[in-house]
């Protein structure tokens, strides 16, 4: 197996007296599609947010390519490859689609002049909005909203992408939409750290799936191992 892109060892977080992570360790292999479950309150919007620099944990170490990225600020851990779109999107609505993604493209991915435009406009048509592309973003429907926000994570050229609740609140055709999306993603070599609560789109996306609770990583396995785990039946199954 080769080396892991992302290396997570023995992470710790703590918000007074509540333990949010307590010792997690993963790894997401290149080009790799993992999925994260969990109830709420287990921990896994803390991790991504450690993952991406939003918090720092108290212990622990997070490897990008084997280098220490666990007190980098989010803008330098972006620039080496790490994107996440959020739970909730919140776009810049008073400009355009093509506007909103050509922020990360020049801030975060470095890309600028004549290309911008022009690398933007390849972005929307990977992700399926460049029919959309002089739109004003506050005016999207909640699953071109998604599609949006997986965009401009998208623009900043990322090798690991983690998907935060893409699907939440979409149809079953519209989740299919956001899950051929990603696939296509993943397909150009972008490993996907996937944390979704619709089961069925983790276990139908997933090569490998970690279940969280109470900050700990209960089990981890195939999606057909994971979804047979007892532990996790208990925790997020309600068996």
């Amino acid at each position: 197996m080769n080396a892991p892109m992302l290396q997570v060892s023995s992470l710790g977080k703590r918000f007074g007296g509540f333990v949010a992570l307590d010792g997690v360790s993963l790894s997401v292999q290149p080009s790799e599609r993992l999925g994260m479950i969990g109830p709420n309150g287990s921990g896994k919007t803390t991790l991504i947010n450690c993952i991406s620099g939003a918090l720092y944990g108290e212990q622990g170490r997070i490897l990008f390519d084997g280098r220490d990225v666990t007190r980098l600020p989010p803008h330098q851990r972006a620039r080496l490859g790490v994107a996440r779109s959020f739970q909730i999107p919140k776009p810049f609505g008073s400009l355009s689609v093509l506007e909103n993604v050509c922020v990360p493209l020049e801030y975060a991915a470095g890309v600028h002049g004549r290309n911008v435009h022009a690398e933007a406009m390849h972005v929307l048509e990977l992700i399926g909005l460049a029919r959309l592309a002089d739109a004003s973003a506050g005016s999207l429907t909640q699953v071109d909203m998604r599609k949006l926000e997986l965009a401009r994570a998208v623009a900043a050229r990322p090798r690991l992408l983690i998907s935060d609740e893409s699907m939440a609140g979409l149809s079953g055709s519209e989740v299919d939409e956001v899950l051929g999306i990603l696939r296509k993603l993943n397909d150009t070599g972008i490993a996907i750290l996937m944390i979704e609560h619709i089961m069925q789109a983790v276990m139908r996306f997933s090569q490998r799936v970690v279940c969280l609770d109470a900050g700990r990583i209960i089990c981890e396995g195939s999606p057909e191992e994971v979804v047979r785990n007892a532990d996790v039946q208990r925790a997020y199954l309600g068996a």
